[in-house]
């Protein structure tokens, strides 16, 4: 073990200006001790009750995050850690471990007031290690914030995105095999001898049944009873497949007065073929509706991650609607607003002028606050989430309103600060309101909460024109 002296101290580059009477100081009321390598130093909760002068081997610290300790950091010879002059950190937020034999000077936190009151210098170089600390490690769990935010909409839109990609495939794939026609069906398509006044008829009657449908919800009992009825209709015409062509037609809005329609245009015994080709055809729009919509669907959702990233522009304030930024937001978290049974009320002001803003930033705004509201409610596996926007002179007010149980007294005037959180752990990092409200401050605005339980609104409020 090397001897603690002045000299060895000045080899730490924060210590380089220290006068030595005041390193000399430091060693005296130190402890120098060797610890043996995997020796346990610290672990969240633990109350830091020294400052550590790393002087050989080396100290590993991790921190829990998405329930699993991670490795963020080495604190190698020369290197500083533990209690700083004037530090708010009274407990330990991760797991300290000595790598190797290492030696530590270690100085209690209880002498730091006389160091702070006596040495001047010393206090000076140890704040200045704060200082860095604090820079170093926000910026750090400022990343990890946004990693786990950036896990939670990835989830989500997997999903989202698996439904309709699932459904284009399936669906393509009946298509095909609907589309590859049987020969007797052909046989039966080209043996019909009709007018061209007749399919003038059924062609016109068909398409108007088609434009004037307007989707009807059915009970199931409803539903079958219209099949049946056309089944039996269909059955009495001699139509073949009639349980499959009643099924079809009473999804597209048939009803036996429809059916009798197209019988004033074709020969009876041409009804079978022609029917089947109505309900080729029918499928057919069907699958292809199917396929449009999911392919929307699927384009939505990925336009809304390249706006809600805001990846085509730069980080320089600009003019936007706020809107948005808000509903591609709600769209990034869809899937966890469907799976808490969350009764969604959007109450926008369209009025409102657009406002000049980092809009990716914003969105890291709503996306917090919306996060933190679908967390809140979901002790009740359901709840209202109410987004309402307002104008209040030249200023744009957005209100994030749940229905959870609110927040305890005892616990609202810490929810801004850092590292704060009354999440388990693994599923927040206590810097999702600190970055929420370091961003609405960024933007010249303010956040306040009101909370009683059934009603939390965070109000964001920030100037028009940036």
């Amino acid at each position: 073990m090397q001897d603690c002296t002045p000299a060895l101290l000045k080899t730490f580059d924060a210590l380089k200006e220290v006068p030595d009477d005041q390193l000399q100081w430091l060693i005296d009321n130190s402890v120098c001790r060797m610890l043996p390598d995997g020796e346990l130093m610290s672990e969240p909760g633990d109350p830091i009750q020294e400052t550590h002068f790393v002087i050989s081997g080396k100290l590993r610290l991790y921190l829990p995050i998405g329930g699993v300790k991670r490795e963020i950091g080495d604190f190698k010879p020369g290197d500083i850690t533990g209690y700083l002059p004037y530090s708010r950190a009274k407990v330990s937020t991760g797991y300290g471990t000595t790598i190797g034999e290492t030696q530590l000077l270690s100085f209690p936190a209880t002498k730091m007031t006389e160091m702070i009151k006596t040495q001047f210098e010393l206090t000076q170089a140890l704040v200045h290690v704060m200082t860095n600390r604090v820079r170093s490690f926000t910026a750090l769990q400022q990343q990890n914030e946004k990693m786990l935010a950036l896990g939670k909409l990835s989830a989500g839109l997997t999903h989202e995105l698996n439904n309709p990609a699932s459904a284009i495939v399936r669906d393509s794939e009946s298509l095909l095999k609907h589309l590859k026609l049987r020969p007797d069906d052909f046989k039966a398509v080209t043996s019909i001898r009709m007018e061209p006044e007749q399919v003038d008829a059924v062609t016109n009657e068909l398409f108007r049944t088609l434009n004037e449908y307007q989707p009807i919800e059915l009970t199931l009992r409803q539903r079958t009873d219209r099949e049946s009825e056309l089944t039996d209709l269909l059955d009495d015409m001699g139509v073949h497949n009639a349980v499959e062509i009643a099924e079809n037609f009473v999804e597209f809005g048939f009803d036996p007065g429809g059916i009798h329609a197209f019988t004033n245009y074709i020969p009876r015994q041409y009804l079978s073929p022609v029917f089947k080709w109505m309900n080729n055809l029918l499928v057919t729009e069907r699958m292809v509706q199917d396929i449009s919509e999911s392919s929307k669907r699927i384009a939505t959702l990925v336009n809304s991650v390249k706006t809600y990233t805001h990846m085509d522009q730069g980080q320089d304030k600009q003019y936007a609607d706020i809107h948005i930024g808000i509903k591609n937001t709600l769209q990034m978290l869809i899937y966890k607003i469907k799976k808490g049974n969350i009764t969604m009320v959007k109450d926008f002001d369209t009025t409102l002028p657009p406002v000049k803003a980092q809009i990716g930033e914003l969105n890291q705004v709503w996306t917090n606050l919306i996060d933190n509201a679908l967390d809140a409610m979901e002790i009740n596996s359901k709840g209202t989430l109410t987004i309402k926007t307002e104008r209040d002179r030249e200023f744009v007010q957005v209100s994030i309103i749940d229905d959870g149980p609110g927040i305890p007294d005892e616990i609202r005037s810490r929810i801004f600060d850092p590292f704060f959180t009354t999440k388990e752990m693994g599923k927040g990092t206590g810097m999702g309101l600190e970055v929420v409200n370091r961003i609405v401050l960024q933007h010249n605005g303010t956040i306040k909460v009101v909370s009683e339980p059934g009603h939390t609104a965070f109000v964001v409020c920030f100037p028009i024109d940036g």
